[in-house]
């Protein structure tokens, strides 16, 4: 497989949060910084990231640096894969009905 189509974490990132963009999630630079060093500081993946990300929007309806950080590192303790275990985490956590 060639360099080229080989997508880097940053790029997947950065598409995810233009496809919030477009729906209408229209984050600061400042709250963009901050979710690029929240998956620095926890040392999570781009998935966890997406998800916390995600979680964070449709629970607070804005975002929420200490509760994206919280779900962060709940969903790399946790090894959280996709959204139906990050679901049944917040679920168990009180976070979601």
């Amino acid at each position: 497989m060639s360099e080229g189509f080989i997508v880097k974490d940053s790029e997947k990132l950065a598409h995810f949060l233009e496809k919030l963009w477009s729906k209408g999630f229209k984050l600061t630079d400042e709250e963009v910084h901050f979710i690029y060093f929240g998956q620095k500081y926890t040392n999570t993946s781009v998935e966890h990231v997406e998800l916390a990300l995600l979680y964070t929007l449709q629970l607070q309806m804005t975002f929420d640096r200490s509760f994206y950080i919280s779900l962060l590192e709940l969903f790399s303790r946790q090894n959280v894969a996709n959204k139906k275990q990050a679901i049944l985490i917040l679920k168990q956590n009180g976070l979601m009905d």
